[in-house]
Parts: structure tokens; C-alpha cells; sequence
């Protein structure tokens, strides 16, 4: 059961059987790729550009069990061994129009706030972040202008070489997501992205691994409109403690958020704030944090009036310096904040 080429009628995998990528998989409007429970899809180590594209109109509803998960594989059992997945909407980013995907150079972007890009759930991606070249990795996950109508849960990225989960603009809701050893950020936000993520982990070993959230609204155009401004709940971020790669939670290029119930250590700056717009929203209270728990302190970028201060951070009830350690991995809460209860561990029998 080899796979690749475009796909452009609707193609099934069945219920716990093995397939093999050996090239680019692009589907293609109106054209459906289901894959049923179970299924394990294995990048072949062949040469190829293996990765799977769902194009603006197409669908993917890929739908695993917590006892017969999706497995996104390689033959190649490292970082960067294949290109993931990427799925192109048809809703906002405030990058301009043309857009089109770093991998695949396919159109993504527009105006249809709920465009339903099919179903993700209980699906693990493993060994991410193929490498086109020094400016294009593959994130495990990558979602570009991908609408509300579709719906991500119960997924985890593991050991990808460039970010976990990577949202280019878009209002898609995420929940019960796992990001480990993904080398470069274990989540990234760019170009306007304004939906909701819930109970998400991230969780570092490797030295190399950077940023646990890396929130940007649009490094070109910090002012770029509409305004990345998603709302974070229920998070966990444990860090590698690397004294070079220090930035926990790194917000800048003039993005919005709101983050509660959120636990971070690992990093020497566990939560960074930079440039005027960014640190001027959370000063004002457009921007939030709500019993976000730190292992460190704040660190705004010391150029901007009025500064955004740990006294204010405080002040609205978050916590700075606290000693936290988690007996299993990233299982456990502290005071509410945090995603994975003792007593109640979503993250058991299909995460690595």
C-alpha cells in the first residue's frame, strides 16, 4: 500500500492497516483523504519529499481512538526524517494575499471564518521537520488559514526538527494537544491567528529544543491586521533548561493574548515580552494573563513606556519564582493551572 501524487477523489485508508509515503500526498478540492483508526502511514527513507498537503476546499478527517490511535511515522526513526502535515484554508491571515504554504506552495487564506477542513483526533506525528533548505522546515503540524469549522484534538507531535504545531493566521480551535522534543518552538503563532487552545503540553529533553510558545502577529508588519489574539487554557510548558535556548513563553511582532491556568518552567525567561504594540496590550489589559504560574520571573524588552513589570503580573493574581516539579513527566496542576490533572491523565496510552 504505497502512497503519493495528488489525490483528487475521495481516497480512504482502512482501519488498522499499514501504508507507506513515498512521495508527496496532496489532496486536491473537492476530494476527501478519511483515514480510519488504527492506520499507521510510514514516510519512506527513499529521497523523496514525503509530506501530506490538504489544499483549500479538500478535506481530512482522520479520526483514531485513545486504544487504536493514528501513527504518522518514518522509516527513519529521527528528527526531520519527513515533511508532516499541512493543511491550507480559506480563512483569514494578515500576511497579504498570495499566500501559499512553505511546503507545497499551495494558496491558503481568506474570508470564510468557519471553513471545515475535516477532523483531526487522536493522531500522532512523529519525526517531523524535513528540511527543503535553511528557510523551510516542516512543522509536524501545520495549519495555514484554517477555519473554525475544523476540528484538532488529541493530537501529539514528537521529535520533529522544526516547531510542533504552527498556526499561520486562521481561527481554528485546538484542544488536548502534546508537543515533545520538537527542536525548534513546540508551538508558533503567526499572521493573525485568533482561535482557542486548551489543555496543551509541551515538554522539552533535547538541549536544542527553543521556545515552548513562540507568538508572533506578523514579523514583517507588527501591526498587520487582524491582530493574532488567541485565548490559552489549561497549558503546561516544561522547558529543557538550556542556558542558550533560555525563552519560554516569547511574545512579539505585536501580537495579542490571553493566557490562564498555566504552568512554566524549564527556561531561565520563562515568559518574555517584546515590542511596543505586544507589551502596550498587556499594560492596557487587552491583552491577559490569569493564574499563570512561573518558575522564573517576567522579562519585557526594556525599551518600551510603560514597561510591562512583574508588580503587574502579580498584581493580577499569576505567580513568579515558584518551585514546581511534576513526578510523571507533565502530569499534574498546581492551584488549577496547568493541563494534565493527576486524576484525570487524557495524555495515557497514546502519547510517547
Amino acid at each position: 500500500n504505497e502512497l503519493k501524487g495528488y489525490v483528487t477523489s475521495d481516497l480512504k485508508l482502512g482501519a488498522g492497516k499499514t501504508y507507506y509515503l513515498t512521495g508527496s500526498l496532496q489532496v486536491k478540492a473537492p476530494a476527501t483523504l478519511t483515514i480510519e483508526k488504527g492506520v499507521t502511514l510510514i514516510a519512506k527513507d527513499n529521497g523523496e519529499i514525503n509530506y501530506i498537503l490538504i489544499e483549500q476546499g479538500a478535506k481530512i478527517n482522520a479520526v483514531g481512538t485513545k486504544d487504536s490511535p493514528i501513527v504518522l511515522t518514518a522509516e527513519r526513526k529521527e528528527n526531520g526524517a519527513w515533511g508532516g502535515i499541512h493543511i491550507c484554508g480559506r480563512t483569514h491571515s494578515n500576511a497579504g494575499t498570495g499566500n501559499t504554504s512553505e511546503i507545497g506552495n499551495a494558496p491558503y487564506g481568506g474570508s470564510v471564518e468557519n471553513d471545515n477542513s475535516g477532523t483531526l483526533k487522536y493522531i500522532r506525528i512523529e519525526y517531523s521537520g524535513y528540511a527543503l533548505d535553511s528557510e523551510h522546515e516542516a512543522n509536524g503540524l501545520s495549519l495555514y488559514g484554517v477555519g473554525n469549522g475544523t476540528s484538532i484534538s488529541y493530537i501529539q507531535c514528537y521529535k520533529g526538527s522544526d516547531d510542533g504545531i504552527e498556526f499561520f493566521g486562521g481561527s481554528v480551535n485546538v484542544d488536548h494537544c502534546v508537543v515533545v522534543d520538537c527542536t525548534d518552538d513546540s508551538f508558533d503563532w503567526t499572521e493573525g491567528w485568533n482561535g482557542k487552545g486548551e489543555w496543551l503540553v509541551a515538554y522539552q529533553t533535547d538541549p536544542s529544543c527553543d521556545c515552548l510558545f513562540e507568538c508572533d502577529n506578523n514579523g514583517k508588519a507588527i501591526d498587520a491586521a487582524p491582530v493574532s489574539n488567541p485565548t490559552l487554557n489549561h497549558v503546561t510548558l516544561i522547558g529543557n533548561n538550556s542556558s542558550e535556548t533560555n525563552r519560554g513563553i516569547r511574545l512579539r511582532a505585536g501580537t495579542h493574548a490571553s493566557f490562564s491556568n498555566t504552568l512554566v518552567i524549564g527556561k531561565n525567561d520563562p515568559l518574555t515580552l517584546e515590542t511596543e504594540p505586544t507589551i502596550s496590550s498587556f499594560v492596557k489589559g487587552e491583552s491577559k494573563f490569569s493564574n499563570v504560574i512561573l518558575s522564573g520571573t517576567v522579562k519585557d524588552d526594556g525599551e518600551t513606556t510603560p514597561s510591562y513589570t512583574e508588580a503587574l503580573f502579580t498584581a493580577a493574581g499569576n505567580k513568579v519564582n515558584q518551585k514546581l516539579t511534576f513526578t510523571s513527566r507533565f502530569v499534574g496542576t498546581v492551584d488549577g493551572a496547568g493541563a494534565v490533572p493527576a486524576d484525570d491523565d487524557w495524555t495515557a496510552g497514546w502519547t510517547l
